[in-house]
C-alpha cells in the first residue's frame, strides 16, 4: 500500500489565491465591487423571512412544550399559572410584532423595521422572563433561575431578522448583561455575600465567560453564513455572465458555420467538433488544428445549379494591378452575394472569375429554377453597372441546370462546402440502358458546360431547368451551336435554351419581396451585435431574476403538495436533497463532502477560544490537580492545531508576496495544511479530537466529585438543618458548558451534517443520562426555573432547547452550503461548456481562415481572455456584415495547384477522395506549423496551397482597429504584430533569401506525391479502382500575390495575382506525375541544388507561349540534386536533401488505409 507522505521541498512559494476567495472579507469586498449589495440585501430579507418562519415554529413548539411540562409536573398549578400566562402572552405579542417582517413592500422600503421589531420582540420576551422571576422573588421569596437566557442569545443571532452583525452583537450583549446582573445580584443575596465576596466567588466571571462563548458562537455562525451566501452570489453572478456570453458565443458560432455551410451540414459538423473536443479532454485549445477526417454529405434530389463566369477576365489579370483587381472582385462578388441572399440561393464558391451557387440547397424550394434564372439576370445587370465605372471590357456568361447533387465537406482543414451532382435520367430521358454510365458530378458538370457554351449577357439553361419555369415570362431562344455539339450534352440528350430577358419585370420584384422577408431575418441575425449598454441591461435583468429564484429553505411547502412540475425547468434544490440534507445523487454527495475545507482555520480559532472559555469556567468551578493537567494538555493541543491552521494565513498577512520563497519548515506547514484541507478523514479526525478534548474539560468537573462525601453532606444538612448545601460542582455551570459544547459540535464547517448531528445528540444524551441517573441528587437540589418544577427537568429542557435551536439553524446553514456547492458545480459545468464552445469556434476560425488571420482576431483581444470566444467571431462577422474588404499584399509567395487525374466523383471515389485530401491536410499541418504553408481550398479534385502568407512580412494589409476604423498597414508597421518564431522568412531577409518559399513549396509538392503513392499502394488490387486512378499533376509558380476575404456573405480567404494564374496554368498544361514550374521558379530551385529540365515553350492562356520546366524526380520520389549555389537559411528544417526513408512527413501512422479500403470495398 502506498503511504501518504508529504513531499517537502527546500523552498517553495505560497499559493493563497484560491483560499483567499473563501475569506469573508474578500467575498464581501467582491460583492461591493460587482455592485451586488442591493441584490444581496433583497435575498437576505428573503432568507431572514425563512429563518423567521423556522423560528415561529420553533418558539411555538418551545412555548407549548414548556407550558405543558409546567401544567403536568407541577403540584401547585395556581402558582405556575402566572408563568404559563407570561410565556403564552409574550409569545403571542412577540410573534405578532415579528410578523410585520413578512410585509415585503414595507421591509424593502424601510429595512430598519427588521431591527426595530427584533429589538422590541427581544425586549418583550426578556421582560416577560424577568417579570416571572422577580414576581416569585418578591411575592414568595423564591430565587429562581431562567431557562431562556441561552435561548434568547441564540434567537438573536440565528433567527431574528437583524440584517447587520453589529446590531445582533449589541443586542446579545445587552441581553447577557441583563441576565448576568440579575443572577449576580439576587443569587449572591441568597448566599448573604457582600460585594467583595460576590466577586471572589468567581460566579460573575463564570457568567461572563459563558456569555462570551455563546456570543462568539453566534458571531461565527453569522460570519460564516454571510460568507457562504455571498460566495453563492458571486458564483451565480459568474454563472449568469457565462450563460449570457455562451448564448452569444453559440449564436456567433451558428452564424459562423451557417455563413459557410448549409444548416443541415453545419449542425452535424458542430456535433462532430464537440464530440472530438470532449474526447480529447484537453485544455490546449491551439492543439486542435484540424477536424480529423471530416466527411459530411447530404443528397439534394431537386435543386438548380448556376455557374457564372466573367468574360475577358484573363485580360483583366494582365492589365489591372492586383489591388484594383481584388477590389473590383470584392465589389462584384458582394453584389452577387446580396442578390443570392435575396433570392434564397446558396453560394458555394468562387474560383477566380467563376462564381457558382445552388438554389434549393438549404431548404426545399419548388421555385429553385426560377430563383437561379432571376439571380442570373440580376448578376448580368450588376456587371453592366460595375463595368462602366472603371470602363472595363467585361461581361457575364451564365449557365443554369436542374437536377440532383450531393453537397458536403471533405478533408481535415479549411472546410468549405462543395457539390457533386447526378442527372436524373429517368425523369428526362425515360428508360436508360443498364450499362449506361451514371456518375455523381454530371449535373454539376453540365451546369459548368452550359456556362462555357453560353452567350454573354444571357442565361443559358437546360431543358431540365426549362421544365421548372414558366416560359411565357421570359424571352427564350434556342441554345448555342457549341452546346448542341458538345459531347456531354449529346450523350445525355439535353437541349439548351438562351434566356435573353425577363418579359414581366414586376415578376422578379414580387418574388424579391416575398423572399426578402426571410432575408431580413437572416440579415438581422448576421448583424447581431449587442451594444455594451444593452448587454448590461440584459445581464442585470437575468441576474435579478436568478437571484429572485435563489432558494432559501430546504423545504418548499407549495412544492410539497404539488404533484405537477414543469419538466423543462431545472429540478429545484429542495427536490435534490432528502430529509437528512444529503443529495439524492450519491456521487454528488460524495463530491460535496470531499470539498476542500478552506474554513478550517476559522473552525480551529473558534475551537481554541471555546476551549479557553471552558477551561476558565472549569477552573473557576473546581480546583484540582487532575483538572489542571487535563486543561494544560487541551490548551496546548488546541493551540498547536490553531497555529498549523493559521500558518498560511499569517505568512500571507506578513509578506503578501506571491513569488516569495519560503523555508523548508514553511513548505512543510503549507503542505500539511493543504493535506488537512483536502482530506475529509483528516478533518473528521481533528473534529472528533476537538470534541473529545472539550468533553474532557467538562467531564473533569464531574469526575472530581466524590459522591460518597456528597451523600454524607446531604444527610448532615438534613440532620442539622444547614441552610445551604455545598455540592462538589455547580450544576447550572456544567449545563451551560454542555450547551456551549453542543453549539460547538454543530458549527464545525466541512464536516458531514449527519456526523455532526450524531455527535450533538450523543453529547446531549450522555449528559441527560448523567443528570437523571448518576448525579440526580446534585441536580435535584440545584436552583429551578419555575415554582414546583423539578430542577433536573429545567436542566433537561434547557439542553434540549439549545440542541433543537442550533440544529434547526445548522440545517439552514447546511442548506445554504448545498446551494453554494450546487451553483458552484453549475458554474464549473457552464465554464466547461463555454470552454468547449471557445475551442469549437477557434477550430472553425482556423479551418475557415488561415491561422495568421484567425490570430489577428484572437490577439487583438487577448488581454480580455474571458471574452475571446465572442470577440474572435465578432471581428470576423463584422467584416462579413459590413461588406468590407480585408486584404494582404505580399511580394513573394509560392503557389501550388495539384490535381488528381482520372478521378471520377461517384459515391465510391468520393470516399477515396476524402482519404486523399485528409492525408494531404495531415501533411500540410506539419508544413503549416514549421514552414508557413497554407491550404487555400479544394476545388473538385484540385488541391491549392501557398507558402509565404505570413502577415508579419506583408507589404500592406487592411485591419480593423478596436474603435472599428479601417486602417492600412505597410510592412514597417507590422513589426509589433506577433511573430512566428518558426517562420522560414525574416523581415530583414533580402529578396533572394525570401525566395526560399519556392523551395518549401516544391518540397511540399514532392511530399504530396509521396503521400499519394502511399495511398495508391494501400488501395491497389481492389476491384473497381484503376491503378492509374489518383495520379497527380502539379503546377508551381511564384511572385507577387494579394490575399484577402471578398464577398458579402460566406467570406472565403483566397489569393489573386499573376503567380496564382500561372500556377493554375502550370497544372492544366502539365503532365501526370510531374511538377511543372515557371522559368522564374525553376531558376530559384536550381540555385538550391534541385535539378529542373526545360520542357520547351508551352501555350498558356493569356500569356502565349512561355518557357516551362519540370522538376526532376527519380523513381523513388526524391529530388535529383545538382551543385548548390546557396544554402537554405534553416537547413535543419529543410527536407529537400533528406532521403525519403527518413522523412517524417512520409510516414502515415494516423490513418489505417487497410481498414478504410475494407470499408470502401464493403
Amino acid at each position: 500500500m502506498k503511504s501518504a507522505r508529504i513531499n517537502v521541498r527546500k523552498s517553495c512559494t505560497l499559493n493563497y489565491a484560491t483560499e483567499r476567495t473563501w475569506e469573508p472579507s474578500y467575498v464581501k469586498s467582491k460583492c461591493k465591487e460587482l455592485d451586488l449589495e442591493n441584490e444581496y440585501r433583497s435575498y437576505k430579507i428573503r432568507l431572514w423571512k425563512s429563518y423567521l418562519g423556522v423560528f415561529f415554529m420553533l418558539h411555538i413548539f418551545v412555548t407549548l412544550t414548556h407550558c405543558t411540562l409546567l401544567a403536568t409536573t407541577c403540584d401547585c398549578l395556581s402558582v405556575v399559572y402566572v408563568d404559563i400566562s407570561l410565556y403564552v402572552f409574550s409569545a403571542i405579542v412577540m410573534l405578532s410584532i415579528l410578523s410585520i417582517n413578512f410585509w415585503d413592500s414595507l421591509i424593502m422600503r424601510r429595512p430598519w423595521i427588521m431591527f426595530a421589531t427584533s429589538v422590541l420582540a427581544c425586549t418583550i420576551f426578556v421582560t416577560a422572563d424577568m417579570t416571572k422571576t422577580l414576581y416569585h422573588n418578591y411575592t414568595n421569596g423564591w430565587r429562581l433561575g431562567s431557562i431562556y437566557e441561552r435561548y434568547t442569545v441564540i434567537m438573536v443571532y440565528m433567527f431574528l431578522p437583524i440584517h447587520f452583525l453589529w446590531g445582533a452583537v449589541v443586542l446579545s450583549v445587552i441581553v447577557s448583561m441583563v441576565y448576568t446582573t440579575y443572577f449576580f445580584y439576587f443569587m449572591s443575596r441568597e448566599l448573604n455575600l457582600d460585594l467583595s465576596e460576590r466577586v471572589s466567588t468567581g460566579s460573575i466571571f463564570i457568567d461572563i465567560c459563558d456569555s462570551i462563548c455563546i456570543i462568539l458562537v453566534g458571531i461565527f455562525i453569522r460570519v460564516m453564513d454571510d460568507a457562504v451566501v455571498r460566495s453563492s452570489f458571486l458564483d451565480r453572478h459568474q454563472f449568469i455572465k457565462e450563460e449570457l456570453w455562451l448564448r452569444n458565443a453559440r449564436t456567433h458560432e451558428k452564424l459562423l458555420l451557417d455563413s459557410i455551410l448549409p444548416p443541415q451540414i453545419s449542425k452535424h459538423l458542430q456535433k462532430i467538433i464537440r464530440s472530438r473536443i470532449e474526447s480529447k479532454q484537453t485544455l490546449a485549445i491551439y492543439k486542435f488544428n484540424s477536424l480529423e477526417s471530416t466527411m459530411v454529405f447530404q443528397i439534394h434530389p431537386d435543386v438548380s445549379i448556376l455557374y457564372a463566369d466573367v468574360v475577358n477576365y484573363t485580360h483583366l489579370t494582365t492589365t489591372l494591378t492586383v489591388e484594383t483587381l481584388v477590389t473590383f472582385l470584392h465589389n462584384l462578388y458582394g453584389r452577387f452575394d446580396r442578390s443570392s441572399s435575396l433570392f434564397g440561393v446558396q453560394r458555394i464558391k468562387f474560383l477566380g472569375d467563376c462564381y457558382y451557387c445552388v438554389a434549393g440547397l438549404t431548404e426545399t424550394d419548388p421555385d429553385h429554377a426560377k430563383c437561379c434564372v432571376y439571380l442570373g439576370m440580376d448578376m448580368i445587370s450588376h456587371i453592366q453597372e460595375v463595368r462602366y465605372v472603371p470602363y472595363l471590357d467585361i461581361n457575364m456568361r451564365i449557365g443554369v441546370h436542374s437536377g440532383t447533387l450531393m453537397a458536403g465537406v471533405i478533408g481535415e482543414s479549411k472546410l468549405h462546402l462543395d457539390i457533386w451532382g447526378e442527372l436524373n435520367l429517368r425523369r428526362h430521358l425515360g428508360p436508360v440502358p443498364i450499362d449506361f454510365p451514371i456518375f455523381l458530378g454530371v449535373d454539376v458538370t453540365i451546369a459548368n458546360v452550359l456556362e462555357s457554351t453560353g452567350v454573354p449577357s444571357c442565361v443559358h439553361i437546360s431543358s431540365a431547368t426549362l421544365s421548372h419555369i414558366d416560359p411565357d415570362h421570359f424571352e427564350i431562344e434556342a441554345g448555342t451551336e457549341a452546346a448542341a455539339n458538345h459531347p456531354l450534352l449529346q450523350r445525355y440528350n439535353l437541349h439548351t435554351y438562351i434566356i435573353k430577358s425577363i418579359l414581366f419585370m414586376d415578376d422578379i420584384g414580387d418574388y424579391a419581396k416575398q423572399t426578402s422577408l426571410i432575408t431580413d431575418i437572416s440579415c438581422q441575425k448576421m448583424h447581431f451585435n449587442v451594444h455594451d449598454s444593452d448587454l448590461d441591461q440584459v445581464f442585470q435583468a437575468e441576474l435579478h431574476e436568478e437571484f429572485s429564484k435563489m432558494p432559501v429553505s430546504p423545504f418548499n411547502l407549495k412544492s410539497m403538495y404539488s404533484f405537477r412540475r414543469d419538466k423543462k425547468t431545472t429540478v429545484p434544490m429542495y427536490h435534490q436533497i432528502n430529509f437528512c440534507l444529503a443529495y439524492n445523487d450519491p456521487e454528488m454527495e460524495r463530491i460535496y463532502i470531499n470539498q476542500k475545507g478552506y474554513m478550517f482555520k476559522y473552525n480551529m480559532l473558534l475551537a481554541w477560544v471555546i476551549g479557553l472559555g471552558l477551561v476558565a469556567m472549569q477552573l473557576l468551578t473546581v480546583v484540582d490537580t487532575r483538572c489542571i493537567i487535563i486543561d494544560s494538555i487541551v490548551v496546548t493541543i488546541l493551540l498547536f492545531l490553531t497555529f498549523i491552521a493559521w500558518y498560511k494565513k499569517l505568512c500571507w498577512w506578513r509578506y503578501k508576496e506571491e513569488y516569495r520563497r519560503y523555508s523548508r519548515f514553511s513548505c512543510f506547514m503549507f503542505a500539511l495544511v493543504d493535506r488537512i484541507q483536502a482530506s475529509l478523514a483528516a478533518r473528521v479526525c481533528i473534529y472528533l479530537l476537538i470534541m473529545t478534548m472539550h468533553g474532557s474539560v467538562i467531564l473533569a468537573v464531574l469526575l472530581v466529585c466524590n459522591m460518597d462525601s456528597l451523600h454524607l453532606s446531604i444527610i448532615e444538612s438534613k440532620i442539622f438543618h444547614y441552610e445551604n448545601l455545598e455540592t462538589c460542582f455547580h450544576p447550572w455551570i456544567v449545563t451551560d458548558m454542555v450547551g456551549i459544547y453542543i453549539c460547538q459540535s454543530l458549527t464545525f464547517i466541512r464536516i458531514p451534517f449527519i456526523a455532526k448531528t450524531v455527535v450533538a445528540i450523543s453529547i446531549a444524551t450522555v449528559y441527560l443520562l448523567l443528570v437523571c441517573l448518576h448525579f440526580v441528587i446534585i441536580y435535584h437540589h440545584s436552583t429551578t426555573t419555575n415554582p414546583f418544577f423539578s430542577a433536573e427537568y429545567s436542566h433537561i429542557v434547557l439542553v434540549l432547547f439549545v440542541l433543537l435551536s442550533i440544529y434547526l439553524k445548522e440545517r439552514q446553514s447546511e442548506f445554504s452550503s448545498k446551494v453554494n456547492f450546487t451553483w458552484r458545480n453549475d458554474l464549473i459545468n457552464k465554464e466547461k461548456i463555454a470552454h468547449l464552445t471557445n475551442q469549437s469556434i477557434i477550430i472553425l476560425l482556423n479551418n475557415i481562415l488561415p491561422e495568421h488571420v484567425g490570430k489577428i482576431c484572437l490577439n487583438y483581444f487577448l488581454f480580455y481572455l474571458v471574452l475571446i470566444h465572442v470577440y474572435a467571431v465578432d471581428v470576423y462577422l463584422y467584416s462579413l456584415a459590413s461588406d468590407e474588404l480585408y486584404y494582404e499584399n505580399y511580394k513573394m509567395v509560392s503557389v501550388m495547384f495539384a490535381k488528381l487525374m482520372n478521378f471520377q466523383t461517384d459515391l465510391k471515389d468520393l470516399r477515396i477522395l476524402n482519404t486523399y485530401i485528409t492525408e494531404f491536410d495531415l501533411l500540410l499541418l506539419q508544413y503549416r506549423e514549421f514552414y508557413v504553408v497554407e491550404k487555400i481550398k479544394v476545388v473538385g479534385c484540385t488541391y491549392m496551397a501557398a507558402c509565404g502568407l505570413d502577415l508579419n512580412f506583408a507589404r500592406s494589409t487592411s485591419m480593423r482597429t478596436f474603435e472599428g476604423r479601417r486602417t492600412t498597414h505597410d510592412s514597417q508597421l507590422n513589426s509589433d504584430l506577433p511573430r512566428r518564431t518558426t517562420s522560414i522568412i525574416s523581415q530583414d531577409f533580402a529578396k533572394k533569401e525570401r525566395e526560399e518559399v519556392v523551395l518549401v513549396m516544391a518540397t511540399f509538392a514532392l511530399d504530396l506525391m509521396r503521400t499519394l503513392s502511399h495511398c495508391l499502394k494501400a488501395y491497389r488490387g481492389f476491384p473497381g479502382i484503376d491503378s492509374n486512378e489518383g495520379s497527380v499533376t502539379i503546377g508551381l509558380s511564384s511572385g507577387e500575390v494579394m490575399a484577402g476575404i471578398v464577398g458579402a456573405s460566406q467570406p472565403h480567404y483566397d489569393i489573386w495575382g499573376n503567380s496564382v494564374n500561372m500556377a493554375s496554368r502550370m497544372q492544366t498544361t502539365g503532365l501526370p506525375g510531374h511538377i511543372q514550374v515557371t522559368e522564374e521558379s525553376a531558376q530559384i530551385l536550381k540555385e538550391f541544388g534541385i535539378s529542373c529540365t526545360y520542357r520547351g515553350l508551352t501555350a498558356v492562356k493569356g500569356r502565349g507561349n512561355i518557357p516551362t520546366y519540370f522538376v526532376d524526380i527519380d523513381e523513388d520520389l526524391n529530388f535529383i540534386v545538382t551543385e548548390k549555389k546557396r544554402e537554405q537559411s534553416f537547413l535543419t528544417r529543410s527536407i529537400a536533401n533528406i532521403p525519403s526513408s527518413d522523412l517524417s512527413f512520409g510516414e502515415y501512422k494516423s490513418y489505417d488505409f487497410d481498414d478504410e479500403s475494407k470499408d470502401i470495398q464493403e
